[in-house]
């Protein structure tokens, strides 16, 4: 039975439905997490090896591992804590024997790789390594990261991404190897049956914006709340919704509620299937960040109707057609984004046209059992390679 060890993030969505193509196939899946945390209900089923073999030897596998490493360098050292988890990983790999490592995610999954790969040598089988979002775009233009990625993407026989934009890049930054197909790294989409009901209402007679309320290191919300008091006057028959907002923005939304007298109100957390059931129910869909590769939550809204307006870093050009499918806008510029909303509030024929072929396209890229299809050809066609 053919082996893939993936090395990933165990309580992430994303590496949990990106697994979960793999479910019920001829594939041996096991997981290594790249770091300690609780495992995500989809991955029930899968074996994970931190907390278990790993846990109960470590230290003996250390001290070993720690020895094997001082005879080759011919002197004594101490093993730095931060490699303990290579360690680990190298010894797994030693002992599951993959076919092939698969590693979700450069800076936590993929670094950890790297280091791994160092002390397997020729022993290490095929590594597929997977970008998210802004694993290069972003942390490529900073001096921490540079090297390591550049060393990552030496090191990896496989790469693959969700935008054509980050093929460009892995070149750049010295990848010699095959690129895989370029697939949304969440896996397609599948929609519930009442989801999909209430979406076809048409864009032009809902009364919900969506705003995405990430406000950190990438996500800029508070913008996209200035911009909202900007065209105030716009929206006064419309109730605006913000979502996955952190403590920030739900201050900003307080105030902006108060000074404008719009109705603006924060979504508390909440399912896949009701977030999906909220951009069925929008006409608008808000996301800004200055970093990102596909933007799930966008083709999420497209495909449900809400028309799409982005910033220009999450590679939305490769899924709309700016001014005619979508608006794509700067993400740090109020005015911007302003003059977007005002026009996607009141241009009827815009939103509703835009959401007739946005739904062709999500069709089309997000149909998940193609992109399983994908996914398993890829994984066959490189374990037939090695025989």
């Amino acid at each position: 039975m053919p082996r893939i060890l993936f090395v990933a993030m165990p309580g992430s969505v994303h590496s949990a439905r990106w697994i979960s193509h793999l479910r019920d196939t001829e594939f041996d899946v096991q997981l290594f997490p790249c770091h300690a945390a609780g495992n995500h209900p989809l991955l029930a089923g899968v074996r994970v090896h931190f907390g278990s073999l790993l846990i109960r030897g470590s230290l003996f596998l250390i001290g070993k591992l720690a020895e094997l490493d001082r005879r080759r360098s011919g002197r004594r050292r101490r093993v730095p804590s931060c490699f303990k988890r290579a360690f680990w990983l190298a010894w797994t790999i030693r002992l599951v024997k993959p076919d092939i490592v698969h590693s979700l995610e450069f800076q936590c999954a993929g670094y950890l790789v790297t280091e791994a790969k160092k002390r397997l040598g020729s022993r290490m089988p095929p590594w597929i390594a997977t970008i998210w979002g802004s694993d290069i775009y972003l942390f490529g233009r900073l001096r921490s990261h540079t090297a390591r990625i550049k060393e990552l993407l030496q090191a990896c026989d496989y790469y693959s991404c969700e935008c054509e934009r980050d093929v460009i890049l892995a070149r750049q930054f010295g990848f010699s190897g095959r690129v895989l197909p370029v697939l949304p790294n969440a896996g397609g989409l599948d929609v519930p049956e009442e989801v999909a009901l209430q979406a076809r209402e048409r864009a032009s007679t809902r009364k919900l914006i969506a705003i995405k309320g990430y406000q950190h290191w990438a996500g800029r919300a508070l913008t996209a709340l200035r911009a909202v008091e900007l065209c105030a006057d716009a929206l006064r028959d419309y109730r605006i919704v913000v979502f996955s907002a952190n403590a920030d923005v739900e201050i900003a939304v307080e105030l902006l509620a108060q000074s404008t007298g719009l109705a603006v109100e924060v979504v508390p957390p909440s399912s896949h299937e009701d977030m999906l059931a909220l951009f069925a129910r929008s006409r608008v869909f808000v996301g800004l960040s200055i970093s990102d590769g596909i933007s799930t939550s966008m083709v999420e809204a497209m495909a449900l109707g809400a028309f799409p307006i982005q910033s220009c870093t999450a590679c939305a050009d490769e899924w709309l057609t700016d001014g005619v499918t979508g608006i794509i806008v700067p993400p740090e510029d109020a005015v911007a984004v302003s003059d977007a909303i005002r026009i996607a509030a009141s241009d009827d024929k815009l939103v509703d046209e835009a959401q007739i072929t946005n739904a062709q396209v999500a069709a089309s890229r997000l149909n998940p059992e193609r992109i399983r299809e994908q996914v398993l050809a890829t994984y066959r066609e490189i374990i037939a390679a090695r025989m």
